[in-house]
């Protein structure tokens, strides 16, 4: 086929839009073999889907939106690695042609489930150009994967990991999900004593979360099943982050564990508040203080690509106050966290008053915030409140209008 290059004739502002050299690139695919109970994030089954008219849509897009050389590249989803190999293989190879991420990208991950990553599929991977595999296990106990939706066992999970690495892959993350209804802490410690003899490069550790429109918040509602009490998840928290730190996994992020130099680099993009680039049905860019988000519908998505090769169906521009408040929002979620001066030159703010800087004093006097140096980070005892400190530094700075897409600090790209 042949792929559509050139400009657009709408007046849009996103789509006037030029990303710079090495912007990171995500690309969304978004099959799976059924769809997880806890998930709100846009996924199809894959089952009757014309998976090579979405794989053409997806480099019709990347022709016309992929940033050149990115730094970092992350195929999510749904379930990228249940792709069919020949699909693969073109979404891979035409990529590289548009944006030469083979020579260009220090790390190119790929979201896997247990149950479509076989040996084949990872050692295709690897010679594709993947360098990280993020292997979404989420549970270990066959009650908890049921609850889940999943389609796969902990024999599978671990067999997909044994997969990865005898592909090659010297960097993998392990999903997993506590404080879920039919777990214990010490069953869940457990778990996570059987994920840490993998010894996988990065961990990410989520408590579950009850997502508006996903079938577990449904059942909740319904009394079918009982979310934990907030003590309970607490402790989970607490366990779950002593354990790790123990065998030697920095808690660079609230969710997210890593050996020394294994951060995951797309990740820590988005906690920066960096530009990016998102293809693919519901994926979000943002780009020199512009947001826009693709339609969660692979049909309305298909047809702006097949019209004029973009798909935006919103789009916002953030002011440097606005900016300055998502800046300290999410880099507050980091161990590294904020600090004041490149916070404001990431947000453009150039006026002599900082607007959060009595604020960030005062949660350090409650004891919220620490500071080390010239960067202010949530302390022992603000971190389990992570959420509410954060959320006062967009309240501070006044993010009125609604936003449509800002990166979930939750988000399980990992």
């Amino acid at each position: 086929m042949t792929f559509q290059t050139g400009t657009s004739a709408s007046d849009s502002r996103a789509r006037c839009l030029v990303p710079s050299v090495g912007t990171a690139l995500y690309v969304h695919t978004p099959f799976c073999v059924r769809k997880c109970t806890y998930c709100d994030f846009f996924s199809v089954r894959a089952e009757g889907q014309d998976i090579p008219g979405a794989v053409d849509a997806l480099l019709n897009e990347a022709a016309r939106r992929a940033p050149e050389e990115p730094r970092t590249v992350f195929i999510g989803g749904g379930t990228p690695s249940l792709l069919p190999e020949e699909e693969l293989r073109r979404l891979f190879d035409n990529l590289d042609s548009f944006t030469g991420f083979r020579t260009s990208a220090v790390e190119v991950t790929v979201e896997c489930n247990p149950e479509s990553l076989t040996p084949e599929k990872a050692f295709l991977l690897r010679e594709l150009g993947a360098d990280r595999l993020s292997i979404g296990f989420q549970s270990l106990n066959p009650k908890v994967l049921e609850l889940f939706g999943r389609v796969h066992s902990a024999e599978e999970s671990f067999s997909a990991f044994e997969a990865a690495r005898n592909s090659g892959f010297l960097r993998i993350s392990v999903d997993m999900i506590y404080a879920a209804p039919n777990q214990t802490l010490e069953t869940w410690l457990r778990e996570l004593d059987r994920v840490l003899e993998l010894r996988p490069e990065h961990i990410s550790a989520y408590a579950l979360a009850y997502e508006e429109g996903t079938v577990l918040t449904s059942r909740m509602r319904s009394g079918t099943i009982a979310r934990l009490q907030e003590q309970e998840e607490l402790l989970y928290f607490e366990e779950t982050r002593g354990r790790l730190q123990t065998e030697g996994y920095e808690a660079y992020e609230i969710s997210n564990f890593a050996l020394d130099g294994e951060r995951c680099r797309h990740n820590c993009n988005y906690w920066r508040n960096g530009d990016y680039v998102g293809i693919g049905p519901s994926a979000v860019s943002h780009l020199h203080g512009t947001r826009m988000g693709n339609p969660p519908s692979i049909e309305q998505w298909k047809r702006g690509i097949d019209r004029d090769g973009f798909a935006f169906t919103w789009e916002e521009s953030l002011g440097p106050r606005q900016r300055l408040g998502e800046t300290w929002w999410l880099g507050l979620r980091t161990a590294d966290g904020v600090d004041p001066e490149e916070a404001r030159r990431t947000a453009g703010w150039h006026e002599p008053q900082d607007p959060v800087a009595v604020l960030a004093a005062g949660l350090r006097d409650l004891g919220l915030l620490e500071v080390s140096g010239p960067r202010f980070r949530l302390s022992p005892r603000g971190l389990p409140l992570a959420d509410a400190v954060s959320q006062r530094f967009l309240q501070a700075c006044d993010n009125s209008h609604p936003s449509h897409g800002r990166p979930s600090p939750s988000t399980s790209i990992s």
